[in-house]
């Protein structure tokens, strides 16, 4: 079976800061883009896999990674996988970017 993804346009790249997250909503889905300092956008799921949850469009963007604002958990922008010693995983979605907009596949 194919599966078939959906585009969806969630931002103007050239309104994104660098190192600074924004949270989009489409439908219930709550999602955090983040542009890097080398101009790569990284989207994932914009909640903390800490059993606490916390915001991580608000977080601290180090590199290729976003640390949670409340826990500071250092979370992958690339895969989503949190660092050890702790554990856990946020989706990430696939982005493309096409004549200054910034589209999210679902």
């Amino acid at each position: 079976m194919i599966e078939t993804m959906t585009r969806v346009a969630a931002a103007r790249y050239s309104e994104l800061a660098a190192r600074s997250g924004k949270e989009v909503r489409i439908g219930d889905k709550r999602i955090a883009l983040f542009k890097l300092t080398n101009g790569d956008v990284r989207v994932i799921e914009n909640q903390s896999p800490h059993p606490k949850g916390g915001v991580l469009s608000e977080g601290l963007v180090s590199g290729e990674y976003v640390f949670c604002p409340v826990y500071d958990w250092k979370i992958s922008l690339i895969d989503g996988k949190v660092q050890a010693p702790d554990t856990g995983q946020v989706k990430t979605y696939e982005v493309l970017i096409e004549d200054n907009q910034v589209y999210i596949l679902l």
